[in-house]
């Protein structure tokens, strides 16, 4: 029933304390009035009663502020070192290190340890311990020599120690293990959703240059036969650059596709991945300006395959689209080296990403694909998962001036 009305583990970290904080509350209130009036035990009922209420004010005034905001580790810390100070002064009202339910200062020391990294742990068992040691030692002289019962207070204190340890050390280490094995199946998952999506646009994309290469070549014969009849004709001369074009991009799907199937990769230069990417942007974008700016002289090599220069055109394509967008034809391509590692900045002069897409759907580009007005991010995709493959990485960010800038980082191995 409990587990019907509130699914505990949908719930975020500060949801679940304030579930066990109103539990807790409800708990202290009955346990204090059954202890006076059923249980007739003389205990400070006032003063208790004054600190319950002064908890359940902070509690909902805690409610509120984070009804509709996102909670921080050091506000889920101030949380539970609120929960420390409000459990230490009921207890010094009832007993304090003699009261049977001292143990409880172990259950912030729990919630942190599944919850929290390790320095926020650290400071939630260092508190607990302190209050422990404080109701300890606060105790009257004549309390801790009935009965000699000194050394069971301490051994209580010792054993409540010696649990702070264990929970700090083997909860939080099992945590951080869960945890972790949780990422790394939820990345695991997303990169599965990545590959049989790639799958499915390769198949696409294999099917259409199948189907295509047919009518190509009927195309080719008929051009070959009017080019015999015509050879002269501007019409029939205006033909042949198209069909050479589309014969050589056949072409070298059929080589792209047989290199990423056999996974062939290979150590390029810069230089010669430069000259490439050149020699590429002057074919297919003539009348672009792409201006190429190496900070430094680039020595080494980057590893690469049939896909990495693809990949980048992909980039500069999106690029010259934005430009477009704006009226404008000016792309500067950055080149540097940092922490052994080559950057390549592709900056158009476009509206942005926020042009197209919302704020949070920015984060998932090139993870998945993300309907917008200019498309579904796929050449994105592709391109990550392209660089992604050859150990890099891409990132993209509005500039601060204009535009927006694709960040294109490569493992590099220097000559030296």
């Amino acid at each position: 029933m409990f587990m019907i009305l509130f699914n505990f583990k949908s719930m975020a970290v500060i949801q679940r304390l304030f579930l066990l904080r109103t539990a807790a509350i409800v708990i202290q209130l009955a346990t204090v009035l059954i202890v006076y009036y059923v249980m007739s035990l003389q205990i400070s009922l006032m003063p208790l009663l004054i600190v319950i209420g002064v908890e359940s004010l902070f509690h909902f005034l805690s409610v509120y502020i984070f009804k509709n905001r996102q909670a921080g580790n050091a506000a889920i810390v101030f949380q539970l070192l609120a929960d420390i100070v409000f459990l230490s002064v009921l207890l010094s009202l009832s007993g304090g290190a003699t009261n049977a339910f001292v143990s409880l200062l172990l259950l912030p020391i729990i919630i942190a340890a599944v919850s929290l990294p390790s320095r926020y742990l650290s400071i939630i068992s260092l508190s607990a311990i302190s209050s422990y040691s404080i109701l300890l030692f606060r105790m009257p002289e004549h309390t801790m020599h009935h009965m000699d019962m000194s050394n069971h207070f301490f051994a209580m204190w010792a054993n409540f120690l010696l649990s702070v340890v264990v929970v700090t050390i083997v909860v939080g280490a099992m945590a951080r293990i869960i945890t972790n094995r949780e990422q790394s199946i939820a990345k695991q998952r997303e990169e599965q959703l990545k590959s049989e999506q790639l799958l499915a646009l390769g198949i696409a994309s294999a099917q259409v240059t199948h189907q295509l290469a047919t009518p190509l070549a009927n195309i080719q014969l008929l051009f070959d036969e009017l080019l015999d009849d015509h050879p002269e004709h501007v019409a029939v001369q205006s033909m042949r650059h198209p069909l050479e074009q589309c014969r050589d991009q056949l072409g070298y799907f059929r080589n792209l596709a047989t290199s990423i199937r056999e996974e062939k990769t290979e150590m390029i230069s810069v230089d010669e991945l430069l000259r490439q990417l050149n020699d590429s942007l002057h074919l297919h974008f003539p009348e672009q300006t792409v201006e190429i700016i190496q900070r430094e002289k680039v020595d080494g090599h980057v590893q690469s395959d049939a896909m990495l220069i693809s990949a980048l055109l992909n980039l500069i394509q999106n690029a010259i689209r934005a430009n477009k967008e704006q009226n404008e034809n000016d792309i500067t391509l950055t080149v540097y080296i940092c922490q052994q590692y080559l950057h390549i900045e592709i900056r158009d002069f476009g509206a942005g990403i926020e042009a197209n897409i919302s704020k949070d759907q920015q984060d998932l580009l090139g993870e998945k694909l993300i309907e917008s007005n200019s498309g579904l991010g796929m050449a994105i995709l592709l391109s990550n998962t392209t660089i992604n493959r050859l150990k890099g990485s891409l990132k993209l960010f509005n500039h601060p001036e204009k535009g927006c800038v694709a960040h294109v980082r490569l493992a590099l191995v220097t000559s030296s």
